[in-house]
């Protein structure tokens, strides 16, 4: 069978298809309408030819009371004479001349309307599938330099536009995705490139003349710049890894992990001034224990660094309105919210504890969301800082106990 739809010479066409099928049906149907109207019309002229005088009848009928159209000039008046022609006889020939008449001009309409269905249906299903073909060569022309190109097909809403606004759409998606992975290449290989140079200086210039004091400094260096880029490589393998999603999910205490969480960022809040409270209530979700608690860390690390001396940290956690981290600090603008989830884009620099940030944070805390079937949403405080929710899918919950400090 696939032998056969191969060698078929418009298998792949979807034109000539269309074409077959609407043709060929509408010259079904016709054909079957011809047919029947013969047929009809052969019936009600036999009724017709009935009543009909032929041959002797004309010729038996006295001249005085015989129709205009037989005269007894062409028809000599015979009661009955030998020889005569037998009206039946004429009756049938006439039908039988009739109806080989009817034959010949059924086939030759319905081969007339075969060919002119065919081409119809040709021409408009290339008027049809023209916008198709449309988005098809602009589909074949796009590429990663001209994706700012679009099929901007216009007409009246169908179907086919439908299409090519759907296409036109997908097409905003992906030069919105190109160009955030080129800008975090571009960001990646800044912060990567940064600690390497900043290495490589310490070494060139800090070793031409070596002492004892120098070369403590320039370990001291050398250290901090090589764990800042194992924080930025962790960072981005944790990042990979959120955006790859899950390979086990296995429920998990959340309020618990956040409270531990907090327990050990407690230090951090108390070298910055900043005081740090937590209500959370058992609530189980689905999902990575590690990943989770990074989620966690991430949103309290960052509420405490961006923060001032003597501000607030405040966590909350419930089964309705999932985890909440707010905090105080500097104003945010409210249209630069969103830019804050895109990796290596700090807005303020750090006021309290030490540079350890790579721009990562929201971006990790979004990825691991996405790959628990979860969301998350900032809005800027009107008097600074931020609050944070992360909504995720609750498995279970039991009362609630009584919030820790």
């Amino acid at each position: 069978m696939r032998a056969v739809r191969r060698m078929w010479p418009f298998s792949g066409s979807v034109r000539a298809r269309m074409t077959l099928l609407y043709g060929g049906l509408f010259t079904v149907i016709t054909s079957a309408v011809l047919v029947g109207a013969a047929r009809l019309q052969q019936e009600v002229l036999g009724r017709k030819v009935q009543d009909f005088p032929f041959g002797s009848r004309v010729a038996s009928i006295p001249c005085d009371r015989r129709p205009p159209q037989a005269p007894c000039a062409s028809v000599p008046y015979s009661a009955a004479g030998p020889g005569a022609v037998n009206p039946d006889d004429e009756r049938g020939e006439l039908l039988a001349s009739l109806a080989s008449s009817q034959r010949l001009i059924t086939v030759v309409a319905i081969a007339v309307i075969a060919v002119l269905a065919f081409a119809v249906c040709w021409w408009l299903t290339g008027r049809l599938l023209r916008p198709l073909h449309h988005v098809t060569a602009t589909a074949r022309r796009l590429s990663l330099s001209n994706l700012h190109e679009r099929i901007a097909l216009g007409g009246p809403q169908n179907e086919l536009k439908e299409l090519a606004d759907t296409f036109d759409a997908m097409l905003d998606r992906l030069e919105r995705a190109v160009a955030s992975q080129r800008r975090f290449v571009a960001n990646a290989s800044h912060e990567l490139r940064t600690p390497l140079a900043i290495q490589r200086t310490a070494i060139e210039i800090g070793l031409a003349d070596p002492t004892p004091a120098k070369v403590e400094r320039i370990r001291a260096e050398l250290l901090r710049n090589t764990q800042r880029s194992e924080r930025l490589i962790e960072g981005l393998l944790t990042l990979a890894q959120g955006e790859r999603g899950l390979d086990t999910r296995d429920p998990v205490d959340l309020g618990g992990v956040v409270e531990q969480v907090v327990a050990e960022h407690r230090r951090l809040a108390e070298r910055g001034g900043v005081a740090v409270s937590v209500a959370t209530v058992p609530v189980t979700v689905v999902g990575d224990e590690v990943m989770l608690a990074r989620l966690v860390a991430n949103l309290v690390q960052n509420a405490i660094r961006h923060n001032h001396p003597g501000g607030r940290v405040a966590v909350e956690l419930a089964p309705d309105t999932g985890l909440v981290v707010s905090n105080t600090g500097p104003l945010v603008p409210p249209e630069r919210v969103g830019e804050l989830f895109e990796p290596f884009r700090r807005l303020h620099a750090e006021r309290t504890g030490a540079a350890e940030g790579a721009g990562l944070g929201l971006s990790i805390v979004a990825a691991i969301a996405r790959a628990h079937d979860g969301a998350v949403h900032a809005t800027a405080n009107p008097d600074g800082g931020l609050r944070v929710t992360v909504a995720l899918p609750v498995r279970t919950c039991v009362p609630p106990r009584a919030p820790a400090r």
